[in-house]
């Protein structure tokens, strides 16, 4: 079919019939499932109907055929004559893994709840750059945790976007492409200080915040600065079991975040916990230093502190959190818009501490995961 990912070792076709708008296949392994006659036209993968390098569809699908082509198997291969006299071919195996009402299968992992004993991955940096089973095992972890560590890498200024690079392109923002972290003077972020920072998600003031950010530490040698993490899926479950009204709240209710400073003013409005049409949690966006002024109809404004104060608390509690100190070498990975972070407060006169970070659409991790799967 043209396509890159492997379908070769399906079974083959035993039968093929037509009846009215649709085929009935019958596969060596006694399966069975009816296509009809529309979707097959639209599947066709000859070059009149795909184009032969990019396998972008050609074919436009306008009008429905009435007419029952004639099917045929051929050397376990499914062919169709129809009535304008185009052929088309189709893999068995090909087929078999699209049958009507079957998931798409990918490499791509369900998320997990970190439970109470969880421990990030980590992973050597030698076998992240040196082979595709270290770079594959470190995105599987990324995308099911929401958190992943890389460790033993060089001391060595911009190892954390020649790392991101490997996957995808750096993904901007108005901190610029790559960041530093680290005290220093006249700062416009909290990060930018010394001083502790309470669980947040970065960005949120952004139509579409950030997806995954990296931390690689060349330096940390101040006391203090542990980071902390927290899923903060995880915490919006426990929120809608405990408080169930607060969840309704926090998720229904829009509110503003804006970051400014001489250069930008960003103002995005979503709420702090964001659904999709079942229900599931998608995004939290808690980060209490860029939320603007409430702007809710009077009577709204104490219920939606009192949700927000328990949530603040169901995210602080401790088996929802992680808390170590990076290492120099260290990178740690994660989903900005799941995992919450933070740190503790550190003594910049007792050493210097030092992060480069950057962040990557989740949509390149994977499709880099996809890619190294076709790889072995």
């Amino acid at each position: 079919m043209g396509e890159l990912a492997d379908h070769g070792d399906g079974p083959a076709l035993s039968e093929a019939l037509a009846s009215g708008a649709r085929v009935t296949l019958t596969w060596q392994d006694g399966r069975q499932a009816h296509f009809p006659l529309a979707w097959l036209r639209d599947h066709c993968a000859c070059a009149e109907c795909r184009h032969p390098l990019t396998r972008e569809r050609l074919y436009l699908p306008l009008e429905t055929p009435t007419e029952a082509p004639g099917p045929r198997v051929v050397e376990g291969n499914l062919e169709l004559a129809w009535a304008d006299g185009h052929v088309s071919r189709f893999d068995a195996g090909w087929l078999h893994q699209r049958r009507p009402g079957t998931p798409r299968e990918d490499v791509v992992p369900v998320r997990q709840p970190w439970g109470n004993d969880f421990q990030p991955s980590r992973i050597p940096h030698a076998d992240f750059v040196g082979e595709v089973a270290g770079e594959r095992a470190w995105l599987t972890a990324l995308l099911r945790d929401g958190l992943v560590l890389l460790e033993d890498g060089p001391l060595a200024d911009e190892e954390v976007s020649r790392l991101a690079e490997r996957i995808g392109p750096l993904r901007p923002t108005n901190f610029g492409a790559r960041f530093d972290v680290r005290s220093k003077p006249n700062p416009n972020n909290a990060a930018y200080t010394a001083i502790g920072l309470a669980l947040h998600s970065d960005l949120p003031n952004w139509r579409q915040p950030p997806d995954i950010q990296l931390l690689y530490c060349l330096e940390n040698d101040a006391e203090g600065g542990e980071s902390i993490f927290a899923d903060g899926f995880a915490a919006a479950e426990a929120l809608r079991r405990s408080s169930p009204e607060a969840f309704r709240l926090l998720s229904e209710t829009p509110i503003d975040f804006r970051f400014q400073d001489e250069d930008h003013d960003l103002v995005w409005q979503a709420p702090v916990i964001a659904l999709d049409a079942a229900d599931n949690v998608i995004e939290v966006r808690l980060n209490n230093w860029i939320r603007d002024s409430l702007r809710l109809p009077l009577e709204a404004i104490d219920a939606w502190y009192a949700a927000y104060r328990t949530f603040w608390q169901r995210a602080h509690e401790p088996q929802h959190q992680l808390e170590f100190a990076l290492a120099p070498g260290e990178m740690v990975a994660f989903d900005n818009r799941r995992v919450l972070h933070g740190r503790n407060a550190f003594d910049p006169n007792s050493g210097r501490r030092h992060l480069q970070g950057t962040y990557l659409d989740l949509d390149m991790c994977e499709s880099r995961l996809r890619v190294l799967a076709r790889r072995g």
